[in-house]
């Protein structure tokens, strides 16, 4: 098992990404709470007193420090490497809130957990090696190559059914509709955020590749996939229960992510067969533990309110739209019920 430096740089900065991402949840949890405690109004009904909370802003700073170190991350690692690493910061979160907040994990959220970190090291150990680069043309070719072109045509026109027939017809009814635009937008903007951050380090080593209109019009792919991505993820969290968004919506742009990656960069090739059935595997077990920790995040909250509220770990899916501020409404309500007795 050897690992290229880029490799090695793209796994250090994909794990750093998650302690951060995962640490920016508790702490913006806290400056949720202390804000609310001031104020009296929650940010779940309207209040906005926690953009005046240090605690809060420290959790935003750190979550988009993580967002960059994942950012840069794609331009040094394959996708089928960064992505599936990105369920990391779920583990972060549910520990740090059971050591800062008092929230229990659930023994089977323990052993979520644990399929997560054993399916990463799986994951790392069987791990395509990062093909070199020396300019941004190098990706535009394979961008446009004919089983790419299919791939992204088949996105455009599946996005469209879904956004023109179905999202109208029954999108506040079945979860796949908006968790399937974001997840297949998303895989295209996984594709242009390595290409664009792959044309960033070229540029930085002193090899420019702002002068090549092949990097504007990735940068232009970066904002259009983002923006929807993030609208329909919105409407998504706001109509259906988070439990089941995020696990759903995991899944699907992770494989679709890692289908995408290995048309486009091809990055199997060169790989025998024990070493990607290795990694498939250790992706089904990263799955397994992502679903099994929402599962049982689900039956706590149902079970607290029964007796004793206890308020739930962040998600994975907060990252993606905890930008907005007050993101999710249900869950910032919820978390934020229990403060005064917490304080």
């Amino acid at each position: 098992m050897v690992f290229s430096k880029d490799n090695v740089t793209g796994i250090i900065l994909a794990l750093l990404s998650s302690v951060f991402i995962g640490a920016s949840f508790i702490i913006k949890k806290k400056g949720l709470r202390r804000a609310a405690v001031v104020s009296g109004v929650r940010a779940g009904v309207g209040g906005y007193s926690y953009l005046v909370e240090p605690l809060w802003w420290i959790g935003m700073i750190t979550m988009i420090v993580g967002e960059i170190a994942n950012f840069v991350a794609y331009a040094f690692a394959p996708a089928v490497l960064v992505t599936p690493l990105g369920a990391l910061s779920i583990i972060v979160s549910a520990v740090l809130a059971q050591i800062i907040l008092k929230e229990k994990l659930h023994p089977l959220g323990i052993l979520g957990c644990v399929l997560c970190i054993a399916g990463s090291v799986v994951i790392v150990i069987h791990a395509p090696q990062e093909r070199p680069i020396s300019s941004v043309k190098e990706i535009w070719y394979m961008a446009t190559q004919k089983a790419f072109l299919l791939y992204m045509g088949s996105v455009i026109v599946l996005v469209f059914i879904l956004v023109f027939y179905f999202a109208p017809q029954c999108g506040h009814s079945n979860v796949l509709v908006f968790t399937g635009i974001c997840s297949l937008m998303g895989s295209l903007s996984v594709m242009s955020v390595k290409a664009l951050g792959t044309s960033l380090k070229l540029t930085v080593e002193g090899k420019n590749q702002l002068i090549y209109p092949e990097t504007w019009c990735f940068m232009f792919v970066v904002a259009v996939c983002v923006v929807t991505q993030m609208n329909y993820l919105n409407k998504a969290l706001d109509t259906f229960n988070t439990t089941v968004v995020s696990p759903i919506y995991y899944v699907m742009f992770t494989t679709l992510t890692i289908v995408a990656s290995v048309i486009m960069f091809k990055d199997w090739d060169g790989q025998n067969v024990g070493s990607i059935i290795s990694g498939i595997c250790g992706f089904i077990v990263v799955l397994s533990g992502t679903i099994l920790l929402h599962v049982t995040k689900d039956v706590e909250r149902s079970s607290s309110f029964r007796g004793n509220y206890s308020p739930s770990s962040p998600t994975l899916s907060t990252r993606l739209c905890n930008s907005n501020g007050d993101s999710r409404k249900h869950e910032e309500e919820d978390e934020s019920c229990s403060e005064e007795s917490r304080f």
